[in-house]
């Protein structure tokens, strides 16, 4: 029906010309500079993280507004929809190249490089040189660091995250079902459950820092661990905020039945950082 109703449909809405793709890329960069200059303890690096966050926001709510506002127009059809479809699962596919990537260094860093530098005729790089992962020394670590632990926080945080799939399914079907007090508590439990894993993960990168001297500059495992597991908490805060505001839409009533692919769309990118977290929590934490 919908492959029809596109072919038969005789324009394509094309919106006009709009700044918040360069707003979100100015503050992208005031947000990378600022972290970097931050890292490196330097006094703008707050102030630009702050512009970048607020540049971010204001973007947000500017060009989701717009979006919205040609939705509620009826400015988006089946070729629209189509677009949408195929726009998010490419997003998505870039995602886990993007992930794929950091995989790729822990994985090299463990299977290739450490066997391979252990093999050396002169084995010590430096003292106390082992081939193990993680490793505890190494050039420039002043104290020695612990491996973050699996069965904790870790471990209940991959609980937090397998229950919001489940909630966030119970919602899918109770929006196709027509269930709107169902689907409201469902997506309301998802958003809670969100907040409440990026709670947590903040509490572990406290006591991994204070504690156990685990970071940035521990090391290659401390790298992987924070680059992994940093990117992955960035994407859980989006995908709450895109789960926010399918909330607020369901409460205003934007969608039925037949029409809701923001509310699909949010919840494919939230079923894409529930797996993404099941490799981090096997290959970073567990193994």
């Amino acid at each position: 029906m919908e492959v029809q109703a596109a072919e038969s449909q005789t324009h394509y809405f094309v919106p006009p010309p709009s700044y918040w793709p360069l707003l979100g890329a100015a503050a992208l960069f005031c947000i990378g500079l600022g972290a970097g200059l931050t890292v490196n303890a330097l006094a703008a690096g707050p102030w630009l993280l702050a512009l970048g966050a607020l540049l971010l926001i204001w973007m947000l709510f500017g060009w989701f507004g717009d979006v919205i506002r040609e939705n509620l127009r009826g400015r988006y059809l089946a070729r629209e929809d189509l677009s949408f479809r195929w726009g998010m699962g490419w997003f998505i596919f870039s995602e886990v190249m993007f992930f794929g990537a950091f995989f790729g260094a822990l994985f090299y860093v463990r299977v290739i490089a450490l066997p391979t530098l252990g093999n050396f005729e002169h084995k010590s790089l430096y003292p106390d040189f082992m081939p193990s992962w993680p490793l505890i020394t190494g050039p420039g670590i002043t104290q020695p660091y612990q491996a973050m632990a699996a069965w904790g926080l870790p471990a209940l945080n991959t609980l937090i995250l397998l229950s919001s799939a489940v909630t966030v399914t119970w919602a899918h079907w109770a929006m196709v079902l027509g269930r709107r007090a169902q689907l409201t508590l469902g997506l309301a439990v998802t958003i809670l459950l969100g907040w409440l894993f990026l709670v947590l993960q903040a509490t572990e990168y406290r006591h991994a820092i204070d504690s156990m001297h685990l970071t940035l500059a521990a090391g290659a495992y401390g790298m992987t661990f924070f680059m992994l597991t940093g990117f992955h908490g960035l994407h859980v805060l989006l995908g709450t905020l895109m789960l926010a505001v399918v909330w607020l839409r369901v409460a205003r009533g934007h969608f039925d039945e037949r029409h809701h692919f923001a509310f699909e769309a949010a919840s494919w990118y939230w079923h894409f950082v529930d797996v993404v977290w099941l490799f981090l929590f096997v290959f970073v934490y567990w193994l």
